[in-house]
């Protein structure tokens, strides 16, 4: 196994078991292993937020490939393609929308902060526009709304 930090390694960024499933390699090039280590080095702060409840936080998705990103239907943007951005829970620390309201009344520094239901979709895109959005899932799709 890969540790990319001391509680996130290669492996756990870049596992899909829709990946597995469809028969898509989703291993990344050198060049986005790199930019999961950013990642990764982001969510152990996320981690040290949380940790009032010694909350494990557990991956759901990390790296895609476009492969994988258009089998899951992602945006064709997504900076999990650029291996930037992970979707997660921390249910010993509470729902997805306590999760987005610690982090945003934190100065921890990220791109893009969603939450997005049932999970928190978290980017660490070397722009930090400290954007928060919400997901709302409809018969016509996704659409955001700024905030939370």
């Amino acid at each position: 196994m890969t540790q990319l930090t001391t509680h996130f390694s290669l492996e756990e960024l870049t596992r899909s078991s829709i990946a597995t499933r469809l028969g898509i390699d989703n291993t990344p090039p050198p060049n986005i292993v790199a930019r999961l280590r950013t990642l990764a080095q982001g969510l152990e702060e996320v981690r040290e937020l949380l940790q009032l409840h010694n909350a494990p936080v557990l991956i759901d998705s990390g790296y895609r490939c476009e492969e994988l990103n258009k089998a899951v239907g992602g945006s064709k943007m997504s900076a999990h393609m650029q291996g930037y951005a992970a979707d997660f829970i921390c249910p010993a620390f509470g729902s997805p929308l306590a999760i987005v309201e610690a982090l945003v009344a934190s100065k921890l520094e990220f791109d893009q902060l969603i939450e997005e239901g049932t999970w928190v979709h978290i980017s660490f895109d070397p722009r930090t526009r400290r954007q928060v959005l919400t997901a709302h899932f409809g018969v016509n799709g996704t659409t955001y709304t700024k905030g939370v």
